[in-house]
């Protein structure tokens, strides 16, 4: 039996004449590995801000663990459990990387922050903080500032950020993005990781991360979900070929 980590019903968004989402349905079933995708202007980045609270929706619901968030604000959400990365990475790219991964940490276990005093100052707020670099292989990196890392390691520090609000639903957006080739194994290697009761899904365009990463798969076209499955059946639709896939993997 599965349970339901992140749904929404007849979800819309309307901007003036134009329909941006219109009418999805969506369900992200506990500890599944997700993927969302679609064309440039599907509407993706727009759903996913409705699911995490950026943007209000014109109508429909978004339930998070079963309950109705629709109207709850972002920091709302990511108490119930909802975390995000974003495609252009949003790190303070100034600190070390260890008192990045702290201030999530120190976020959920609400250790108010002081100026002269980083989070990683405070031993229990350190501890778990390098115990999930060492989960993405950075722990020998936490004393480098993340302006001097490698773009690849920049991704899995901001994963390991959302990591440390503990969510049960990870949202991913294109982790990938931006990442040499060579090293978007060590993002896919880092996601099979993660704890297995988190629903995870990712907003990708590497459609070889994609079938190597998801379970299921939803693909967007238009504002409106043209189909949704297993990675073999999305890569054997004819539908989805001609509106998506054709020009990757055909």
């Amino acid at each position: 039996m599965t349970h339901t980590a992140l749904e929404t019903r007849a979800l819309c968004k309307s901007f003036g004449a134009l329909t941006v989402a219109d009418q999805i349905d969506f369900r992200l079933e506990t500890g599944i590995r997700h993927a969302l995708i679609g064309p440039n202007g599907a509407g993706k980045t727009t759903f996913v801000n409705m699911l995490t609270g950026r943007l209000a929706p014109s109508s429909g619901q978004v339930l998070l663990g079963g309950g109705d968030v629709t109207r709850l604000s972002q920091e709302a959400r990511v108490k119930r459990g909802l975390g995000r990365t974003f495609q252009i990475n949003t790190l303070f790219r100034g600190m070390t990387v260890l008192d990045n991964v702290a201030l999530g940490v120190a976020e959920r276990q609400r250790v108010g922050g002081r100026p002269w005093r980083p989070a990683s100052a405070y031993a229990h707020v350190r501890d778990e903080a390098v115990d999930l670099l060492r989960t993405f292989g950075l722990e020998t990196d936490a004393r480098r500032r993340v302006v001097d890392l490698p773009y690849g390691k920049q991704r899995l520090v901001e994963i390991a950020i959302a990591l440390g609000l503990q969510p049960t639903v990870l949202l991913l957006d294109e982790p990938a993005a931006g990442v040499p080739s060579l090293e978007s194994g060590r993002i896919l290697d880092a996601l099979a990781q993660l704890p297995a009761h988190i629903a995870i899904m990712i907003i990708e365009h590497d459609m070889d991360l994609v079938f190597r990463f998801a379970q299921r798969i939803t693909v967007l076209v238009q504002g409106q979900v043209l189909r949704e499955g297993p990675p073999a059946e999305i890569a054997d639709d004819p539908r989805v070929h001609q509106a998506y896939l054709g020009e990757r993997r055909g």
